[in-house]
């Protein structure tokens, strides 16, 4: 068989070969088979050095002939199966959009974040700082910077969480409240001071429903010219009337800290029964509710900070985000904060 009878017959057989192909990896198949350098059209390209010149032309258009046929076809075929496997991958990938989407649920403040986010932006807004400091800090500003005395039982290993304990001039603790940063911003700044000090806290006590070993506090510090009792008590009145409400009283009864001379325990009208009720759920009826420790701040820590206590004076404060949580959202136990039970959650979300 010449040539030219084999293209003749390559051409003939390549449309049912080509219309065979159901998809586009077929047709790769078919398109080797047709045009490849083992078929027909391959062999005869390959061969058409070894004709004789006078076949050699008649051969080679009909080589194009073959080529341009097959090719038409294949193009043609090509074409088809393109938008048919364009439909199919619509059909397989389509997203009907009236359906309901997936959400993912936003979380929410934990409550003690939200106590110490609403006190601070309260304090902030009367014109405090908010200041931070280390919580692994050195018993200088734990304790000596604060006036309180060597033998005094917070001092003991078995109430404070020491990282280095024995030599008192570099003892290293975990701190057992903010009040060092007080120390320590004294100790930078120039006085007037005014700084709200949120942060977390150690101690070695057993969880219990008021106790844990991790827990926050919220300090405050103010020193200025003539800043006396009365500004304390102020101070703390208008905080309770923004976090309680504007029907909320305070009172003070008298205490003691090392660190402030006189000292307090604030107490706050119950915001709940308003004067006491018996059965209140909130302050059992007694009317007030024990929130903080407050004082003037001792000479003794205005001089070791470097302030002259005879042209300064100021007042501090410190209250537990964990024990306002408490009675803000009338909880019975501390343990509820870290058992991270989504159902006592999802009541505050």
């Amino acid at each position: 068989m010449d040539a030219v009878q084999s293209l003749d017959e390559a051409i003939e057989s390549a449309s049912t070969a080509v219309e065979s192909a159901d998809d586009l990896e077929q047709l790769a198949a078919v398109e080797t088979s047709l045009l490849g350098p083992d078929s027909v059209v391959g062999v005869v390209r390959k061969s058409m050095g070894r004709l004789d010149p006078q076949e050699r032309p008649k051969v080679g258009a009909k080589l194009n002939e073959a080529s341009v046929a097959i090719g038409g076809l294949l193009d043609s075929r090509r074409s088809v199966l393109e938008v048919e496997e364009e439909s199919r991958r619509l059909a397989d990938e389509k997203i009907d959009v009236t359906l309901e989407s997936i959400t993912i649920p936003s979380g929410v403040k934990h409550l003690v974040q939200k106590v110490i986010d609403d006190t601070v932006d309260i304090f902030v807004g009367l014109g405090y700082q908010v200041a931070s400091g280390p919580e692994a800090e050195l018993a200088f500003y734990n304790f000596d910077a604060l006036n309180t005395p060597p033998d005094h039982p917070s001092r003991w290993d078995s109430d404070t969480m020491y990282l280095d304990f024995g030599d008192p001039g570099d003892e290293v603790l975990l701190r057992t409240q903010t009040s060092p940063v007080q120390a320590r911003w004294m100790e930078s700044h120039d006085p007037p001071v005014y700084i709200v000090v949120p942060g977390r806290t150690y101690r070695k006590d057993t969880i219990d429903a008021t106790h844990l070993p991790v827990f926050h506090q919220i300090e405050g510090l103010a020193v200025d010219s003539n800043l006396q009792f009365s500004d304390l008590k102020g101070t703390l009145l208008h905080w309770a009337r923004e976090f309680f409400g504007p029907q909320s009283e305070v009172r003070l009864r008298p205490h003691f800290f090392p660190f402030t001379e006189p000292s307090a325990e604030l107490d706050v009208s119950c915001f709940s029964c308003d004067g006491g009720q018996p059965g209140c759920r909130v302050c059992g009826g007694a009317g007030w509710l024990e929130l903080l420790g407050c004082g003037m701040v001792d000479p003794f820590v205005l001089e070791t900070a470097g302030y002259d206590p005879y042209e300064v004076s100021g007042f501090a404060f410190g209250m537990g985000p964990e024990r306002l949580a408490m009675v803000r959202y009338g909880i019975d136990s501390m343990k509820h904060f870290i058992e991270n039970d989504v159902r006592f959650l999802r009541q505050f979300g």
